[in-house]
């Protein structure tokens, strides 16, 4: 069995692959070898139409079998050993198979690889003219504010440098904007940077991005120009935590209201069994027979004379901790007093 390098790009030191076979049909597979690449990083392999070494995919991945595509990632030393199955891509060739990062630092590498069977074309031609090509690593600018955290749409603006690397001006180049999630393929939008670069200058590009409402994960923004993807760069945004909170806090409050008017209403309904208009509240007022009546407690200098025409009554002082029977008298007092 034969590998067949990369177009130079395992010679060079860059990310690049081998293919068992050059050329397979539809229900077959081959064997994608990588090295090179980053470690522990994941890849996509595609096989895509309509692109050749070079000029990489003209159609983008709109161009390449989505659905049969693999993911596979590298080992400590960035490398990879993985089965592809052979399918026919929507674009007819020059076909390659594609393997780009899909997160992290971008990186990409095509293999030629011919489908047997499938419609063969000549690709497009280049625009003549002005050309322009990245001169700088794209990032993306901007940051979330309070409402992205409840739900708003996400937004940044995606900067790259470009420079014209034709004879002629190009004015006012209009670019596409691609947003993928995971590996669909991504939905392109028009948009239009508005200037002239010279010929041989460089201009830095600035251009707007922003997601759907909620939305949360690794995204990957890719931008193209004339049929070619100049960049792409990979966006991870943050769960709203702002809306999960929201409904805990709903699921908390909803209950605890329903409890309170479920109470206020028993509360209106239930029979009242007092007499008075706020008896049914003071359970008080319903057991007055276990009241305790307490007798009236005199001193013993208090205690009532006798009368004047009697002998004078012989009253002993009982104290409260004492029976009657062991209280002390003034005859014999207790001891520890003289």
């Amino acid at each position: 069995m034969v590998l067949l390098p990369a177009t130079g790009a395992v010679a060079d030191g860059g990310p690049g692959a081998t293919l068992s076979q050059q050329q397979a049909g539809k229900g077959g597979d081959i064997t994608v070898k990588g090295t090179g690449w980053r470690p522990h990083a994941l890849l996509m392999m595609l096989i895509c139409g309509q692109s050749a070494p070079g000029r990489g995919v003209i159609g983008g991945t709109n161009a390449c079998a989505n659905a049969d595509g693999r993911a596979v990632t590298t080992d400590a030393k960035g490398t990879f050993d993985k089965k592809l199955p052979v399918a026919e891509p929507p674009k007819p060739c020059p076909c390659v198979v594609h393997i780009a990062t899909v997160t992290g630092e971008p990186a990409a590498a095509d293999v030629v690889f011919k489908v047997a069977g499938h419609p063969v074309a000549p690709l497009p031609e280049a625009p003549a003219g002005g050309r322009l090509a990245v001169l700088s690593a794209a990032r993306l600018e901007g940051s979330s504010g309070i409402l992205t955290w409840f739900g708003a749409p996400p937004s940044r603006q995606i900067v790259f440098t470009v420079g014209n690397l034709g004879s002629t001006p190009v004015k006012d180049p209009l670019f596409s904007l691609g947003t993928s999630h995971g590996v669909f393929a991504p939905q392109w939008e028009d948009r239009q940077w508005h200037g002239t670069i010279a010929p041989g200058k460089k201009a830095q590009i600035k251009l707007d991005t922003e997601l759907s409402a909620g939305a949360h994960g690794d995204y990957q923004i890719a931008v193209r120009y004339s049929g070619k993807v100049l960049i792409e760069q990979p966006w991870g945004v943050g769960r709203p935590w702002g809306v999960t909170f929201f409904w805990l806090l709903l699921c908390v409050v909803v209950p605890a209201a329903v409890f309170r008017i479920g109470m206020a209403v028993v509360d209106k309904v239930r029979p009242r069994t007092g007499r008075g208009p706020g008896a049914g509240r003071h359970r008080t007022g319903l057991l007055p027979e276990l009241t305790v009546k307490i007798p009236a407690f005199r001193r013993p200098e208090q205690a009532p004379k006798a009368p004047a025409d009697g002998p004078e009554p012989q009253t002993a002082t009982v104290l409260p901790w004492f029976t009657p029977d062991t209280a002390p008298s003034e005859n014999h007092p207790t001891k520890g007093h003289s």
